[in-house]
C-alpha cells in the first residue's frame, strides 16, 4: 500500500485540519453505494471480477496479437486509452525488439498525427483494438472507419479477424458490429465509468499485449483494494482526501502532481482525467495539473516558488530505483563534480527531492507526498488502487456526484450541429 505524507503541508491547513469524520461519512456513503452514482461504483470489485471472467481470454488474446503483429493500434478517447498508456510507458517505456509496440489513435482528429501513425505501421503486420462503449464517440469513431479500411485493404477476407472491440455487453453500435462482424469482444462493464477503467478489459488488453504482467497487477489490486476498504485515519486514501479538501477550503484551488521520473507522465494524464472529471463540477473543484521534474523546476519552478499562492503540491515518489547507476570519476574534475563520484543516482535524486519539497514549502506551497514501493507492476497497481479510493471518497467530501460528467456533453452538442450531423439540435 502507498504512504502519504503530509507534513509539508500540515502548517497550512486551516481549522483544525483534515477531518477525518468527514472523510468516514464518505467512505461509508462509497462502500454502501448509497451516494449519487451509486450505479457506478463496481471499479472497487473490478478486479475480482476480472479475475474470475476475462482475465485468462484476455491473456490469450494478448498473446495471439504479440505472436502475429509487430503494432496494436488502440483506438479509444478519455479513460478508454489514458490508463493503459500511463500503464505502458510507466512499465514499458523502452519495449524490446521482439515486442509489438501499442500505438494510440482515436484521442483527436488531427490528420497529420493519424498520418504519422499509419506511416510507423508501413507494411508491418498490425491489430486494431477499438474501445468505445458506444460505438458513436466521434473521434474514435472516424478513426476506426480509417483503420478498419486499412485492414480490409491489407488482409481482405482475414480483416475481421485483426479487429477486437472493448464495448458494452449487451447494446451500442460498437457492439452490434462486434456482433455481426464476428469480432473478438470484450466488456466495458455497465457499473464502471470509463476513468475508473483501467483495471478491465480497457486498460489490460493493451498492457498486455505490450508485454506487462496483467496477472500480476490484478493480484496485487485485489490486495490492495482490500486494505483500502479500512474505514481508518491510518487509510492512506482517508488522509490524501482529507488533506487536499481542507487545503482547497483554505484557497488552494489548483493541485500540482509531480514526479521526478519522466516516465510517470501518462500517469499524470490519467490521474488528471479522474480527477478533473470525478470533482471539477457545481462550480467548485481542485484543479488537477501535473508537472515534470527536474525539467519543469526550469520552467514552471519559477512560479511555484514566488507565484500566486493558490497551489497544492502532491510528490509521487518511489521508494526505490530498479536499477543502480553511480556517478563516475574524473580525474582532471574540470565540471567540479567528483563530490558525487561513486555515489547512486537514485541516491542523489532522493536528496533533489527533499531538497525541492523543502523549498516550496519555504515558498509558501504546501506539499504532500505519495510513496510507492517500485516502478513495476505491484508499484502501478497499488497508485491506481490508491488514487482510484480517494478521488471517490474527496469527491464525495466535496458535495458533487464524482461519477459523472455532464459538462463533457456540451461540447458535443455544437460539435454535431456545426458539422450537419442529422438531427442534431
Amino acid at each position: 500500500m502507498v504512504k502519504v505524507d503530509y507534513s509539508g503541508a500540515a502548517a497550512f491547513f486551516s481549522g483544525s485540519g483534515p477531518d477525518y469524520a468527514l472523510a468516514k461519512q464518505a467512505h461509508t456513503i462509497l462502500a454502501g453505494r448509497t451516494g449519487a452514482g451509486a450505479d457506478f461504483l463496481g471499479w472497487p470489485e473490478l478486479p475480482k471480477k476480472i479475475r474470475d471472467t476475462e482475465l485468462d481470454r484476455i491473456i490469450e488474446a494478448a498473446e495471439k496479437i504479440r505472436s502475429r503483429s509487430k503494432i496494436l493500434v488502440v483506438i479509444g478517447i478519455g479513460g478508454s486509452y489514458l490508463g493503459a498508456r500511463g500503464a505502458i510507458e510507466f512499465l514499458r517505456p523502452a519495449p524490446a525488439a521482439a515486442d509489438t509496440k501499442v500505438l494510440f489513435a482515436g484521442n483527436g482528429l488531427n490528420p497529420d498525427y493519424l498520418n504519422d501513425i499509419i506511416s510507423q505501421i508501413g507494411e508491418q503486420d498490425f491489430d486494431v483494438n477499438v474501445i468505445s462503449k458506444s460505438g458513436t464517440t466521434l473521434e474514435p469513431a472516424v478513426s476506426f472507419r480509417i483503420f478498419r479500411d486499412l485492414l480490409k485493404e491489407k488482409y481482405g477476407t482475414r480483416a475481421d479477424e485483426h479487429i477486437f472491440a472493448t464495448t458494452d455487453a449487451r447494446r451500442g453500435v460498437l457492439k452490434s458490429l462486434a456482433d455481426a462482424n464476428g469480432w473478438e469482444s470484450f466488456v466495458v462493464p455497465d457499473d464502471v465509468g470509463g476513468r475508473y477503467s483501467v483495471l478491465s478489459a480497457v486498460g489490460l488488453l493493451p498492457m498486455a499485449v505490450a508485454g506487462i504482467d496483467v496477472r500480476r497487477i490484478i493480484n496485487c489490486a485485489i490486495a490492495e483494494f482490500e486494505a483500502l476498504s479500512v474505514m481508518s485515519e491510518e487509510n492512506p486514501a482517508w488522509q490524501y482526501a482529507a488533506a487536499r479538501q481542507n487545503l482547497y477550503s483554505g484557497g488552494r484551488k489548483i493541485e500540482l502532481l509531480a514526479c521526478f521520473d519522466p516516465r510517470f507522465r501518462w500517469m499524470a494524464e490519467w490521474w488528471k482525467q479522474l480527477y478533473g472529471e470525478s470533482e471539477g463540477k457545481d462550480g467548485i473543484g481542485i484543479y488537477p495539473a501535473s508537472v515534470e521534474f527536474t525539467a519543469d523546476l526550469h520552467s514552471m519552478g519559477q512560479y511555484i516558488q514566488e507565484g500566486e499562492r493558490i497551489l497544492m503540491e502532491t510528490l509521487v515518489r518511489f521508494d526505490e530505483c530498479l536499477s543502480p547507476f553511480q556517478v563516475p570519476a574524473d580525474e582532471s574534475n574540470a565540471d567540479g563534480l567528483n563530490y558525487l563520484a561513486g555515489r547512486d543516482l537514485g541516491e542523489i535524486g532522493h536528496v533533489v527531492e527533499n531538497a525541492v519539497m523543502e523549498a516550496h514549502i519555504s515558498g509558501g506551497v504546501p506539499c504532500m507526498t505519495i510513496t510507492a514501493g517500485r516502478r513495476d507492476e505491484e508499484g502501478f497497481a497499488s497508485l491506481v488502487c490508491f488514487f482510484e479510493m480517494a478521488c471517490g471518497i474527496s469527491g464525495y467530501m466535496s458535495g458533487v456526484n464524482p461519477f459523472n460528467q455532464p459538462g463533457v456533453e456540451a461540447y458535443k452538442k455544437n460539435m454535431f450541429r456545426m458539422l450537419g450531423k442529422p438531427g442534431a439540435i
